[in-house]
Order: C-alpha cells, then sequence, then structure tokens
C-alpha cells in the first residue's frame, strides 16, 4: 500500500503544478490580451477564447485535489458526530460513491473525448481540437481512482477542525483498530 500511498501523493504534486501553470497560462493570455487593447485601441478576441480552453482543466483537476486534501463531500462534521461504526459506514458508502463517479468520469469522459471531432476556432489562425478540452473529464476520472486506491483515509478529512468549524460538533477521532468502536 505504500507504494500506492507514494503514486497518489506524487499524481497530486503533478496536478497541483499543473493547475498552477494552466492558471498562470491563463492570466498571461488574458493580461497580454488587456495590454494589448490599452496600447492600441483594438481588442485581440482570441486571447479570451484561448484562456478560455484551459478553464475545464483547472476546475475538473482542482476536484482531485481538493478530494486528496479531504476537502470534499464528507462533511466531517455530521460523520464525526456519529458513533464510530455508523461513521465507518458512512465513509465506506463515501469512497464507493465517490469511486463509482470517478470510474463513471473515466468510461463516459473517454468515450466523449473519442467521439469529440469538432474544432474551437480561437482566431482564423488558431484552432483548437475539441477533444483536448473533453480529454480533461477522463483524466481527473483516472486521478480519482488512482487517488481511491489509497484507502478510506481520504474521506476521514483534515485531523484538526478549522477555526470556522470548531465547537459546532464535538471532535471525536476516527474509528482505529486499536481503539476499537
Amino acid at each position: 500500500m505504500p507504494v500506492l500511498k507514494r503514486l497518489s501523493d506524487w499524481l497530486n504534486l503533478i496536478v497541483t503544478a499543473l493547475c498552477a501553470a494552466l492558471l498562470v497560462n491563463m492570466l498571461g493570455i488574458s493580461f497580454s490580451g488587456a495590454i494589448y487593447q490599452a496600447v492600441t485601441g483594438d481588442a485581440l478576441a482570441w486571447t479570451y477564447s484561448l484562456a478560455r480552453q484551459f478553464l475545464p482543466w483547472v476546475a475538473l483537476l482542482s476536484i482531485t485535489v481538493a478530494f486528496k486534501n479531504g476537502e470534499h463531500v464528507a462533511m466531517a462534521m455530521i460523520v464525526n458526530a456519529l458513533p464510530s461504526r455508523i461513521r465507518v459506514a458512512i465513509e465506506w458508502m463515501i469512497v464507493t460513491f465517490i469511486g463509482l463517479f470517478a470510474l463513471l468520469l473515466t468510461i463516459a469522459g473517454l468515450q466523449f473525448t473519442l467521439e469529440s471531432s469538432q474544432l474551437v476556432m480561437i482566431s482564423d489562425k488558431i484552432q483548437i481540437s475539441q477533444s483536448w478540452v473533453a480529454a480533461s473529464v477522463p483524466t481527473t476520472g483516472v486521478i480519482l481512482l488512482v487517488h481511491l486506491l489509497t484507502g478510506r483515509a481520504l474521506v476521514e478529512g483534515p485531523k484538526e477542525l478549522s477555526e470556522t468549524t470548531e465547537g459546532m460538533a464535538p471532535e471525536v477521532d476516527h474509528f482505529t483498530p486499536e481503539r476499537g468502536a
């Protein structure tokens, strides 16, 4: 299992860097379009269209980073307030549902990507295949599946409650075999 965890951690690091790079590119493209318009008075319409092509990648890949960091739909406050046996069952249900969602993203997304043959017209000289944007869907599914291979620990969320949730629900440790139920 340590190999899977290292793979998941490594993949998360790469995805985080990729999201940051895509955001920097989006901002750079948009900023250059704004500067061009400020200097010349004419707009480069393609800059905003090009920057928008990165948005699905950033949005979908960010889901995997948030999931890996325990910032997802587990609703830790509610789950932490439950008895440990029920909490463990709910955590496994969450892993199962997220796994099914990731599998659906992978299978349906791959089919969608392979069938995407349209070109997105950025300008009269710049065209991008829609399959490039569509590929963000199965890529997200595969990354979620890799993270899920590390187990139920992902749904346990952060070990400490944040300042905004402190005091809203009792702080209860998750079920561990050495503590019992």
